[in-house]
């Protein structure tokens, strides 16, 4: 599978090709293609991958039926195949779902994976936030400027620096504020995020229980049970038709 294409190859119980293409790597196109030249279709299989998660809930909801191969296990096969070509890591797939040796692998929920970007985008907010406050930091000291530790936290300290240390360079200001500012919104889409997250805690009994422990919160609790959010994938037994690219 690719961005633009992805490498169909059908083949029957006997390992006989029936049918190969590349297709738009799109779940209709896939679905459709499939559907036009398959009249039992047994099994389907598709590489783990960027795009996995994506095919797989959107082809399961097409009621394909798909089974999600570990890429390590099935590129140990496919290292012997001649002439790597999407093509022929088709077909390779091919031989490989047909007669089960292959591993099938956990593809999380649709519900899952929007739970993990919504810690992910948080985590990278944090950052950010992080970021601005070493960079007014160490801006500041640039201009002999320290900021120091004070009652009250970095947001009270920067605005004293602002409207005293900084009055007598006033074309400094506007920068600082700037930055500043930056940091406010930062912090209100954090504190948006943070809210969601509660919400789905309270809706989640493994999270509530795992909260009850000492100094654990929502987003450790989370993120904690992120990796049981999931649904299996069709087990590992023959299959016919392989997705690859």
């Amino acid at each position: 599978m690719s961005q633009e294409e992805t490498a169909i190859c059908v083949v029957d119980q006997n390992g006989g090709i029936l049918a190969e293409a590349k297709v738009p790597t799109c779940p209709d196109a896939i679905a459709h293609w499939l559907a036009e030249r398959t009249d039992c279709l047994e099994r389907v299989g598709m590489e783990t991958g960027p795009l996995a998660v994506w095919l797989w809930n959107a082809l399961t909801a097409l009621k394909v039926p798909l089974v999600c191969l570990d890429a390590r296990h099935a590129g140990g096969v496919l290292k012997v195949m001649p002439n790597k070509t999407d093509r022929h890591d088709a077909r390779g797939l091919a031989q490989i779902v047909r007669t089960g040796w292959f591993k099938a692998v956990q593809i999380k929920s649709h519900d899952a994976y929007v739970n993990r970007a919504m810690l992910t985008a948080r985590e990278a907010l944090v950052g950010m936030r992080v970021k601005l406050e070493n960079e007014i930091r160490g801006l500041l000291k640039t201009f002999g400027v320290k900021f120091g530790k004070r009652v009250g936290g970095f947001k009270r300290r920067a605005e004293e620096i602002i409207r005293g240390e900084l009055a007598v360079s006033p074309e400094l200001v506007p920068i600082f504020e700037a930055l500043m500012q930056a940091r406010r919104d930062i912090l209100v889409r954090i504190a948006a995020l943070d809210s969601r997250i509660r919400a789905i805690a309270k809706r989640h009994a493994t999270v509530r229980l795992l909260m009850t422990a000492p100094g654990v919160g929502p987003i450790t609790a989370m993120a904690a049970v992120r990796p049981s959010m999931t649904r299996l994938a069709f087990g590992a037994r023959p299959a016919r038709v392989p997705i690859s690219g």
